[in-house]
């Protein structure tokens, strides 16, 4: 288990204690969330780098020149 520490502004006291199973759970179901975001935006990004690359072969076998494409997708 991990360590709280709590500081309460009022009093200027500083506490450790351990973590509630309650908060473990929190944590660790937050850390899995923010895992599976990442995922998904790795994911997203890596399919809109994918559709970008089938665009633009597309558009060469139309006999748009490097520029001509760079200007149409920019």
């Amino acid at each position: 288990m991990a360590k709280v520490v709590e500081y309460n502004c009022a009093t200027g006291v500083t506490t450790e204690r351990e973590e509630t199973a309650e908060e473990a759970a929190q944590r660790e179901a937050d850390a899995a969330a923010a895992a599976e975001e990442r995922a998904a935006e790795e994911a997203a990004a890596e399919k809109k780098a994918t559709d970008r690359e089938s665009g633009n072969a597309k558009l060469k076998e139309l006999g748009l020149t490097d520029d001509e494409i760079a200007a149409l997708t920019t």
